[in-house]
């Protein structure tokens, strides 16, 4: 599987998603009832499992979700609802995967602060406004207003473009708090094929933060605006 990748890096061919062994959804149960039976011993065991491959089983969230799938991302994040919380959370995530809405791992804590209206998952940085700006023959440059915990804090900064830019003044404002940020390690864009210019675009970001490796994903028809809010709900998830 890391040599798959390694290759796919350096050729800058993708793996297709349902590639046998290699791709990224071969091991991820989408049914309530499977991930149900991997809870009661393995009931679906066969041969070809994720581990013997250096791969992991994953969960999917969406409209065939059942509680046993959502149980098993929440153990992955530490987190522990009740039944009747956990009752409401699997409705949403069905709701939202009726729309066609993608529901991944990192979005849990932001549908369950939404359900429960809980102040367990209470988000506590915002990114409450910032400027940016491109102009020909000067270096792009962006300014943030940040609030952590109830402060705001305003930084500016320059990049090599916009997004670049923006985690520049970013990183001025959690340098300020003695605040490490993530590693960005991949950044994709996707943009649902023959759509217009002003269409959705989803941005998805890689980060590494210390051995754990997480994505947080926005969308908005600004490709730029859509990576600042993949990079707002990292900030709540560190």
């Amino acid at each position: 599987y890391k040599v798959s990748k390694l290759v796919s890096a350096f050729t800058g061919f993708g793996i297709p998603a349902n590639k046998p062994i290699v791709g990224e959804n071969v091991f991820t149960q989408t049914a309530g009832i499977h991930a149900d039976g991997d809870s009661k011993k393995n009931l679906y065991f066969n041969d070809l499992m994720p581990e013997r491959f250096g791969r992991k089983r994953k969960y999917a969230l969406g409209k065939t979700s059942g509680k046993a799938n959502i149980q098993k991302n929440l153990q992955e994040l530490g987190l522990t609802l009740n039944d009747d919380e956990l009752r409401k959370v699997t409705a949403r995530i069905i709701e939202l995967g009726d729309k066609k809405e993608k529901v991944t791992k990192e979005d849990l804590p932001y549908i369950i602060s939404d359900v429960l209206d809980s102040d367990t998952f209470q988000q506590k940085v915002f990114v409450k406004s910032y400027v940016l700006t491109h102009s020909k023959g000067l270096k792009p440059s962006t300014t943030l207003a940040l609030e952590i915990n109830g402060e705001r804090i305003e930084a500016h900064a320059q990049g090599d473009g916009q997004y670049d830019a923006f985690m520049n003044a970013l990183r001025k404002v959690y340098e300020s708090k003695n605040m490490k940020l993530p590693v960005l390690v991949d950044y994709a864009v996707r943009i649902p094929p023959g759509s217009n210019s002003d269409a959705l675009c989803e941005t998805i970001i890689t980060w590494k933060n210390g051995d754990t490796e997480f994505i947080s994903r926005g969308l908005d028809s600004d490709q730029t605006v859509s990576a600042i809010k993949a990079t707002e709900k990292m900030l709540n998830i560190i």
